[in-house]
């Protein structure tokens, strides 16, 4: 390794050791995330930081201070898109800032994106194609290309995430950036590492972590008197340290009152949420939930939603194994061909089949699962996606006798059943089960309303929304909301007086208050997003009637 000597004043003094630890070594890392795969993302890079001599903060954009940026000289932005093409919630308010006048100009900082997406999207990894051109309007310098990747993004994002590191870390206090210093920084790292670890592939520099301080927020209720609260404790704990060990160290050392479900890391009922993320604390790591707002770390405690709390962070699952048993979770098998043993016939399957089954239940936590749904807390019948994914998995099971399939069909399309579920979109972004649970929830959904022949609302929703596509390119509110009603639903909303408030909501907007009295009188319509009476086709629609024709010809 060189010394870079400096003669001409554009070389750093000294050697590589003395460079990456001289004046600012700062590295703000800030992440723009939905379901939590940026923000893990985020942390991992955070830590893996150190071995280049960079000292990594990890920011959630959600009321970051952007114009603090253009005193950095070093800054990854780790963004998953949401929707089409949409910022993730977390990182709207701070998109619309970096966008408007009052935000500073970025000369002297180098910036590298990692984008995360879905490329069954048409918009793929549009957010984080966004936050790259704009940094570099902004007058920011690319250090290394952006990185775009799919929903498989641990091996690509590590890869691209040793490279940009060190590209960083050559930058110094000023804002200089020595291309030459790079590979002796990446020789530098290699030798303070510790190999490959982890089954995402990621180096790891070191398995413990300096101490944090950080301001831990946790949920109390006291069942004695019905009351409940919250409790906060300011700690300084190892950032390795599980969420699950944190509580047994604040049990002990702060609030022996503290209540939560204890075990084994991988005990499914520990299940809690942190700072809204649903998660089996035994295996997740503080430094890899924790925020950071105002230059302080916190982290949210609270029981998972959708079950009765019995003391602190306890809940009762009885609720959801009462609704496991009533899906009748035991195996009825047809007779099968194969050899006889004592146990019974012993036959056989094709691997693919054995994987597909599964895969359709593939969680580690069933109330984890649970508590995913949004419907969960307000519909109390309803059976929930981990009683319903396990369903699904017994119901294409091919060792299921055919009585039974009635009887699973019967079940999956019931009131309390999977068209119960009314988004599927939180349980497909949770972490703790494969992305084959939600998938299958889906088929099972399709299939419940095929089984029913599109009755009820949610089928005429599907099957008049659809139609309403097909027939103009675009969705006609006046025929949808007719439709899935019927005469004696449009009724009740009169006397109910929802017309009136989807009416009032509606003037409040400035809209035309002529055309929404019509809506309610010929078709009868929602008012409030009142289409034309009479839609018109939207350009080249004959595109959307063939994409329909393609796929489903029920339309």
């Amino acid at each position: 390794m060189g010394d870079y000597m400096s003669e001409d004043g554009n070389s750093p003094e000294g050697g590589i050791e003395n460079f990456l630890n001289s004046g600012d070594r700062s590295l703000e890392v800030l992440f723009g995330s939905q379901s939590g795969n940026a923000e893990g993302l985020a942390s991992k890079i955070a830590k893996i930081a150190k071995s280049y001599g960079l000292q990594g903060s990890v920011h959630d954009m959600d009321g970051f201070d952007f114009n603090s940026l253009s005193s950095k000289k070093r800054v990854i932005i780790v963004c998953s898109t949401w929707g089409e093409g949409e910022q993730p919630d977390n990182a709207e308010e701070l998109w619309k800032f970096a966008n408007s006048s009052a935000a500073n100009r970025l000369e002297g900082t180098h910036f590298a994106v990692c984008a995360l997406g879905d490329t069954s999207y048409e918009l793929f990894c549009e957010s984080g194609k966004e936050w790259d051109g704009l940094l570099e309007k902004l007058g920011a310098t690319r250090i290394v290309e952006r990185i775009d990747c799919d929903v498989d993004y641990d091996a690509p994002a590590s890869e691209w995430t040793l490279k940009a590191l060190p590209a960083l870390a050559a930058v110094d206090s000023t804002g200089l950036f020595f291309e030459e210093m790079v590979e002796d920084i990446v020789q530098f790292a290699s030798g303070s590492t510790v190999g490959a670890g982890g089954e995402d592939g990621f180096t790891v520099p070191v398995i413990e972590a300096e101490p944090i301080q950080v301001e831990i927020s946790i949920f109390r209720f006291d069942p004695s008197d019905n009351t409940s609260g919250r409790d906060s404790w300011a700690c300084s704990i190892p950032g390795h340290l599980s969420v699950l060990e944190a509580l047994r160290a604040i049990k002990e050392t702060h609030d022996g009152t503290l209540s939560f479900r204890d075990g084994n890391d991988d005990d499914p009922t520990t299940a809690i949420s942190v700072n809204g993320r649903l998660i089996m604390p035994g295996r997740v790591r503080i430094d890899s939930v924790v925020t950071t707002r105002e230059e302080s770390m916190r982290l949210r405690i609270d029981p998972i939603p959708g079950s009765e709390v019995i003391r602190d962070l306890i809940v009762d699952h009885w609720d959801l194994e009462r609704k496991r048993e009533s899906s009748k979770p035991w195996m009825v098998a047809a007779t099968r061909e194969g050899i006889q043993t004592p146990q019974g016939v012993f036959g056989s399957m094709s691997q693919s089949t054995a994987l597909r089954i599964h895969s359709l239940a593939d969680y580690d936590s069933g109330p984890l699962l649970h508590s995913s749904s949004d419907a969960v807390p307000y519909a109390n019948g309803f059976l929930g996606p981990a009683v319903l994914a396990s369903t699904w998995a017994r119901r294409n099971d091919p060792r299921t006798a055919p009585e039974k399939v009635v009887e699973l069909d019967a079940i999956l399309g019931s009131t309390n059943g999977i068209k119960a579920e009314t988004d599927l979109a939180p349980i497909f972004r949770r972490d703790g089960y494969s992305k084959s649970v939600s998938e299958g929830l889906l088929e099972a959904r399709t299939s419940a309303i095929e089984n029913d022949s599109f009755n009820g609302k949610l089928g005429k929703h599907v099957w008049w929304y659809c139609w309403t596509v097909k027939s103009s390119g675009k969705v006609n509110d006046t025929v949808l909301y007719r439709q899935v009603l019927g005469p004696i639903g449009l009724l009740g909303n009169l006397f109910s007086g929802v017309t009136a408030r989807m009416f009032l909501g509606f003037t409040r907007t400035g809209g035309n208050v002529l055309n929404s009295l019509q809506g309610m009188v010929a078709p009868p319509a929602g008012i409030g997003k009142m289409p034309r009476q009479l839609n018109s086709s939207v350009a080249n629609h004959h595109e959307v009637i063939a994409i329909y024709n393609e796929l489903d010809g029920r339309f």
